[in-house]
């Protein structure tokens, strides 16, 4: 079942849930196995009719076995209320702690037309369609995806545009700064 505000971006917008610079919550899933993992390092690469993301994964991380293994990953905003969990999720491993997702309550459901998981209370999703680069993920850790569906919790992002100042304040996206501290995303100021 999906979560009563999640709907749809058109994929020309969907740079714009990750051009503010959230810290994201990656999530994949092959052979049964899910598991979801924080990122500080994910990027826009490209606005175009398809557009790229990109994250960086670390080698020890079970997240990048499964997303080498399917091919598909998902790259979602949290929130300020969400702050710890992403916290717990991004320090423990699933390597050492199988029942991560159980032990910090990550509940997840099913991005529409993919078997992609994506994880509940987030207020942006972005489905993605791994771009294989050996190179890159071997040196640099870093992976590339084309995105292939976006969603967004209307109450903060609705025409093509983030709505922070009208949505409750436990909605707004985090930024990591370092050991465990996070910034919210502040208010809106026009240019």
């Amino acid at each position: 079942m999906l979560p009563a505000h999640f709907k749809h971006v058109p994929l020309d917008k969907s740079y714009r849930l990750m051009n503010h610079g959230p810290t994201v919550l990656v999530s994949a899933q092959h052979g049964g196995v899910t598991n979801v993992m924080a990122a500080a390092w994910a990027c826009v690469l490209d606005y175009g009719n398809t557009p790229k993301v990109t994250v960086v994964l670390d080698k020890a991380t079970r997240t990048r076995e499964l997303v080498e293994a399917s091919g598909f990953f998902a790259l979602q905003l949290p929130t300020k209320a969400m702050a710890t969990l992403t916290c717990r999720v991004g320090s423990d491993s699933a390597k050492d702690v199988p029942d991560k997702l159980l032990k910090h309550g990550v509940k997840t459901f099913t991005a529409p037309d993919t078997d992609i998981p994506l994880v509940e209370g987030c207020v942006g999703w972005l489905a993605c369609r791994l771009v294989p680069e050996p190179h890159n993920q071997q040196t640099y850790d870093l992976f590339i995806g084309d995105v292939i569906g976006a969603w967004a919790d209307d109450r903060v992002f609705r025409d093509g545009h983030w709505h922070f100042d009208d949505a409750p304040d436990d909605l707004r996206t985090i930024h990591h700064v370092a050991g465990g501290q996070f910034l919210v995303t502040g208010e809106v100021v026009q240019g």
